[in-house]
């Protein structure tokens, strides 16, 4: 039987390592094959921001790479959301099972508010980078 898992804690990691998959191997253990998908990704777009800083805005590759980090963020903001709003008895069904009902507070509200500013955030801006990229794109053309 595996440990119960706050949903506080859960918010909190997706959003300070959820780029990492780290809120999917706190929930269900490193064998988990959606975390897994996180980090490949991530490293990647962080590779491009990287390229970016030593070859400049010009870098085709660097273009390709970033909003694969964008969109892993969001994807992570988008999770700490779902669940700082699970419902309480949703959420000891799933993670809790065996365990009483608890009250969570405001730590999942509060995720949430950050996880829905710092995802918004981002996800405008890798669209904004995207959109302008491919503008430059066709101009080139």
């Amino acid at each position: 039987m595996k440990a119960p898992r706050s949903k506080a804690a859960a918010t909190w990691i997706a959003i300070a390592l959820g780029a990492f998959g780290a809120h999917r191997f706190y929930l269900y253990g490193g064998r988990d094959r959606v975390g897994w998908c996180y980090p490949l990704p991530t490293l990647l777009g962080l590779a491009g921001v990287q390229r970016m800083r030593a070859f400049g805005q010009d870098d085709a590759a660097a273009a390709l790479l970033i909003p694969l980090l964008g969109l892993t963020l969001s994807a992570a903001m988008l999770s700490a959301i779902v669940y700082a709003l699970t419902p309480d008895d949703r959420w000891v069904a799933r993670h809790r099972p065996g365990q009483p009902p608890q009250a969570t507070g405001w730590l999942p509200v509060l995720g949430a508010v950050v996880a829905l500013l710092l995802g918004a955030s981002v996800l405008m801006g890798t669209v904004a980078f995207g959109l302008q990229r491919f503008f430059e794109w066709q101009l080139q053309r």
